[in-house]
């Protein structure tokens, strides 16, 4: 179902279901006359004017006075204004939309509408949102894959001597610690990883934006693929192909570069570490070629 972007005296106030708008409109949070925009549509009408929601209007709604629409450049029919395709995720207006539902809603886009998600998140806005969003998410997910594994590994010690159950007992005291420290692991890994993969997106030309909106697909990427890993055996292969899938999208929608761009920065340090392998073992295979023909 395409979402719905609604504003009012030029403030957009984000992206939302018609299930949402129709709620809106019955409780008075939205007005008939706040402007509407969903793709497809060439401008902003207001909500009188969408057939959808004429049952929801109040009774005796008058028509439509002037509002003011969302400043934003013209656009042909078709393409996507651009403050509506940035009003942001769901997770950007978790103060009108609450915590749990905010995050919830924004996991479900970008798993399954990766494009429209990232055409919708905003470039800037701070790093603080998204790295809340990717701790929450990452920590999620890594915790219920360790915890998986515990459980998995204490099948082998059911039967054990009392040395087996020792090492239990310190593989548990081990766990508890990595879940105390696990949102600062997955916050650095998100800085590290930003800072890898703009520079990569630097060297293939794919840069169109800074720093900020780099770290901003990677944190709502991982946040919304790392806790597809709470599905036991195969939800680590899950993650790992899905978030590689969503941070190419998001990269190439995010900066406006093309796919390939996006791609080859993703794979680049894959293929310089497996380039220097390589490299390292063609020449230690040489100097020992080298060394035998000398003896």
């Amino acid at each position: 179902m395409a979402m719905i972007s609604i504003a009012r005296d030029g403030k957009s106030f984000g992206n939302f279901s018609e299930e949402a708008v129709r709620e809106g409109l019955r409780s008075g949070r939205y007005l008939p006359t706040d402007l509407g925009w969903r793709e497809g549509m060439a401008t902003w009408q207001p909500l009188s004017q969408f057939p959808e929601f004429a049952a929801d209007m109040p009774a005796g709604t008058p028509p439509p006075a002037p509002t003011t629409p969302p400043a934003s450049p013209i656009v042909a029919p078709g393409m996507v204004p651009q403050d509506s395709a940035r009003a942001g995720l769901p997770w950007e207006h978790r103060s009108e939309r609450g915590l749990f539902n905010a995050f919830f809603e924004t996991l479900v886009m970008v798993l399954t509408k990766p494009t429209a998600a990232f055409t919708t998140m905003s470039r800037e806005g701070g790093l603080s949102e998204p790295l809340i969003y990717a701790v929450i998410g990452g920590s999620m997910g890594l915790i219920a894959s360790l915890l998986f594994n515990l459980a998995f590994q204490s099948f082998g010690f059911l039967a054990a001597d009392r040395n087996a159950l020792t090492g239990m007992v310190g593989a548990g005291i081990g766990l508890v610690f990595c879940i105390i420290l696990m949102p600062v692991f997955v916050a650095i890994g998100m800085f590290i990883g930003a800072g890898i993969l703009h520079v990569c997106l630097m060297i293939v030309g794919g840069a169109k934006q800074p720093f900020e909106t780099t770290f901003r697909v990677l944190c709502f990427a991982m946040g919304s693929t790392y806790p597809l890993m709470i599905v036991p055996i195969c939800g680590g292969v899950i993650a790992g192909v899905w978030g590689i899938v969503t941070e190419c999208i998001g990269l190439a929608r995010a900066h406006e570069t093309d796919t390939g761009r996006a791609v080859l920065a993703v794979f680049l340090p894959l293929i310089v570490c497996c380039g220097g392998g390589i490299l390292l073992a063609f020449m230690f295979g040489f100097l020992g070629a080298l060394s035998q023909h000398a003896h």
